[in-house]
């Protein structure tokens, strides 16, 4: 029996291991060149980062001039337990009842196959637009974005993209209705770095670097507290709440020695009600509460970002919605828990959703054995097919 042309090109792309810390970009392009050739659309391949391309295949629309629509996908995907998929993960295994397995069908290369069908049926229905459309494939979401979304929205090719809304990647749903993205929390990564006197470890030594550490770890560890009794005082979702966690602590070199620094990691997740330098003066009032000599250090700063409108009176947003009716899709906008390369969009201007089509599904992304059901795929195809000639006619 001959399968779903859009399923298999699916099963073709989960099969290249685009999987960190090597992932096989160059067989990405490769593979991501063939298909615009196949829509007849012109592909630009930019390596911000030498290694690390950028893959922008472009629709143009009939009024050019008007700001355009990105549906953005990134092509790496998490590492893999081998031992725990009941599996091989780069397979693309599909079983008798369609679910098809492997390291990305969720997260996110299916969404980018969506986005992809959708233009092809498009096309071949003979439609046109007004909007320009970009099918936009980054590197590097899986590990931060620094050689990704965040080096590229800094050159010319993005600005040249004349970006007017943009969709990215959402999260699957157990339930009927499908979360809808319009902000993500500020993803915030720090070291505090707590310098103190050192001394023999069988004395009273004064100012120790580890006095500095309590200090700081009782206010975060005070902050996270409040936020959890908020969250479930107000029955909040965690996209409404700010995250904190201590994620590492270093410093000593002997047990007997009292250490003249110790260094503890930081990971906050503020939403983004809370600008980012109101979390900034918080930590370093903290520090400074704490003792001389502190350092902060960033590790990740994710930009402020503008919430994307969901109002009624949004066109765009409006379209959206008009198309969720008429595929009779139940959504739910909320603030996204973690971080995806929306947040670069929407810090350089660009209204952006975060919507992936997946219900009826286990929430797998980074877990064992993920995967989509062939019919729940082919159903986001039409999903985005109906989503592109609302938000494209716009």
């Amino acid at each position: 029996m001959s399968e779903n042309k859009s399923t298999t090109l699916l099963r073709e792309y989960i099969r290249i291991p685009s999987v960190h810390p090597n992932p096989d970009y160059s067989a990405i392009s490769k593979f991501l060149k063939t298909q615009a050739d196949s829509l007849g659309l012109p592909c630009l391949v930019k390596e911000v980062v030498p290694g690390k391309p950028v893959v922008i295949i472009s629709w143009e629309g009939t009024n050019p001039n008007l700001k355009s629509i990105v549906l953005n996908s990134h092509t790496d995907v998490v590492p893999v337990t081998r031992d725990k998929w009941k599996h091989p993960p780069f397979a693309a295994v599909k079983e008798e009842n369609g679910d098809i397995f492997g390291r990305g069908t969720q997260d996110m290369k299916s969404i980018g196959i969506m986005h992809m069908e959708a233009i092809r049926r498009l096309k071949q229905a003979r439609k046109r637009f007004p909007r320009t459309i970009h099918l936009l494939f980054v590197p590097e979401e899986e590990i931060g974005s620094l050689d990704g979304m965040i080096a590229f929205v800094k050159t010319p090719e993005f600005k040249s993209l004349n970006a007017g809304y943009a969709f990215d990647e959402g999260i699957a749903s157990e339930g009927e209705e499908v979360p809808v993205f319009f902000a993500d929390r500020h993803e915030i990564w720090i070291k505090s770095r707590c310098p103190g006197n050192p001394g023999h470890g069988s004395r009273f030594v004064e100012n120790t670097a580890a006095e500095k550490v309590n200090y700081m770890m009782n206010k975060l560890l005070g902050w996270r507290k409040q936020e959890e009794e908020r969250m479930k005082a107000g029955n909040l979702l965690l996209g409404e709440v700010t995250t904190v966690n201590v994620t590492g602590l270093e410093g000593g070199e002997q047990v007997n020695v009292v250490p003249s620094e110790m260094v503890m990691t930081v990971d906050i997740r503020a939403t983004p009600s809370m600008a980012v330098e109101e979390v900034e003066k918080r930590v370093k009032g903290w520090m400074e509460e704490a003792g001389a000599g502190m350092e902060l250090e960033y590790i990740q700063e994710a930009p402020n970002q503008i919430p994307t409108s969901i109002s009624p009176e949004d066109p765009f947003w409006a379209g959206f919605c008009r198309a969720m009716a008429k595929m009779k899709i139940q959504i739910e906008p909320q603030v996204f828990s973690a971080g995806t390369d929306a947040r670069y969009l929407r810090g350089n201007g660009v209204p952006t959703i975060g919507f992936s089509p997946i219900n009826k599904t286990p929430v797998l992304l980074h877990d064992h054995n993920e995967f989509i059901n062939e019919k729940t795929f082919l159903k986001g195809i039409d999903i985005f097919t109906q989503l592109i000639t609302e938000v494209a006619s716009v």
